[in-house]
C-alpha cells in the first residue's frame, strides 16, 4: 500500500505512523492509495499490459523478505517452494484449493502488520502496571523536544486524532492491540474514517474538503514534473477520475467517493489473486493445485529471484 512521503529525521522519528498509513504519489498510480488491498508495492502488470511476475512474488511471499533471498537458483526455489507447498495444504490431501492458497495469501499479508507492532511496540515506554501505552509517553518517545516545532504542530495533532480513534475504551492509552489499529487504521474497521480524512487532507491542497482532477493528478505526478511528456499511465488516470473516482460527474471527488475509492467494498485482492494463481497453473483444470502444478509453475509463484520463503521456513511459530 501507499505511504506518507517522508525523508530524513521526519521519516526517523515519525515511521510508526507516517509509514504505515496513508500514501503518497513517489511515482506511484493512484489505485495504490487502494488500502482493502494491494498485495504488492508493485504494478501486476505493467505499461505494456505485460503480466508482472514480482507482483505475485510479492503477494505469495511477503514484501519485506521477497526482496532478501534474490540469488536462490531454481533447484533451490523450487525445493523450497515446495516445503511451502505442505505448509499451504493445510487438510493435508496433497492439493491446494483456491481458498487455502488465498488463507496463505492472507497470512503472509498480515505477518508485516503483526511484525511492524511487534517491533514498535518493544520500542516504547510500557506501563509497568498493565503494559500499556499512554500517550503522554508515545509523544515524548516519537516527538520530544521536536514537539514544540511548528514544522511537527500538525503531525502531533493528526497522530492525536488517530490516537484517539484507536483508542476504543477512551482511557487515553492503548494495548497492544490498539496500538496495532493505531499504526496500521488500514486494517481496522472502526478506523476508515480516520483512513479517509487523512487521504483526503494529502491530497486536497486547497482546504475546501474535495478532491479535484487537478489535485488527484498532482499527487501521483508532481508538478516538478510538469515539464515532462504526461505518460500515459497518467492520461489514463484522468480517464478513470471522470469515469469511475467521482461517480456523481460534479467534478470532484467528495469524501464518499474517496471511500468508494481508496476502501472499495466489492473486490478483495487476495481472492483475485488466489484465483488468478490457480487459473495460471491448474494444467489439469480440475481447479486444484498439484504440487506438481505448482513446481511446474515455480516462476509465478516464487521464481528464481525476490524469495522469501527461506526466511518463513525458519520461523517455526507461524503459519
Amino acid at each position: 500500500m501507499m505511504k506518507f512521503c517522508a525523508v530524513g529525521l521526519i521519516f526517523a522519528l515519525l515511521g510508526s505512523t507516517l509509514a504505515s498509513a496513508i500514501p503518497t504519489h513517489d511515482e506511484d498510480p493512484a489505485h495504490k492509495r487502494t488500502f482493502d488491498k494491494e498485495l504488492s508495492d508493485t504494478d501486476h502488470f505493467d505499461e505494456g499490459q505485460e503480466h508482472n511476475f514480482d507482483y505475485d512474488h510479492e503477494a505469495f511471499l511477503g514484501r519485506e523478505e521477497a526482496r532478501t533471498f534474490d540469488d536462490l537458483s531454481p533447484e533451490e526455489s523450487k525445493e523450497k517452494l515446495g516445503l511451502i507447498y505442505e505448509k499451504i495444504d493445510f487438510d493435508k490431501d496433497g492439493l491446494v484449493s483456491e481458498h487455502e492458497l488465498q488463507e496463505w495469501i492472507q497470512k503472509v499479508q498480515n505477518r508485516y502488520t503483526m511484525e511492524d507492532t511487534n517491533r514498535q511496540w518493544e520500542d516504547q515506554e510500557l506501563a509497568k502496571e498493565d503494559n500499556s501505552l499512554s500517550w503522554e509517553a508515545y509523544r515524548k518517545h516519537t516527538y520530544g523536544y521536536l514537539e514544540d516545532e511548528e514544522d511537527y504542530a500538525e503531525m502531533l495533532e493528526r497522530d492525536k486524532r488517530r490516537w484517539s480513534k484507536a483508542d476504543s475504551d477512551a482511557d487515553d492509552k492503548l494495548t497492544k492491540e490498539e496500538f496495532s489499529h493505531f499504526l496500521h487504521p488500514e486494517d481496522a474497521p472502526h478506523m476508515r474514517d480516520i483512513v479517509i480524512d487523512e487521504t483526503v487532507e494529502d491530497i486536497d491542497k486547497n482546504g475546501d474538503g474535495q478532491i479535484s482532477l487537478e489535485e488527484y493528478i498532482e499527487d501521483m505526478w508532481p508538478a516538478s514534473d510538469a515539464d515532462e511528456e504526461e505518460p500515459d499511465w497518467v492520461r489514463t488516470e484522468r480517464d478513470q477520475f471522470a469515469t469511475f473516482r467521482d461517480i456523481n460527474k460534479d467534478g470532484v471527488m467528495d469524501r464518499k467517493e474517496v471511500e468508494e475509492w481508496i476502501l472499495p467494498p466489492d473486490y478483495d485482492h487476495t481472492e483475485a489473486e488466489a484465483r488468478h494463481l490457480v487459473y495460471e497453473s491448474d494444467m489439469d483444470g480440475d481447479k486444484l493445485l498439484s504440487k506438481e502444478e505448482v513446481l511446474d509453475k515455480y516462476d509465478l509463484f516464487v521464481g528464481s529471484q525476490a524469495t522469501d520463503f527461506g526466511e518463513a521456513l525458519t520461523r517455526h511459530d507461524e503459519f
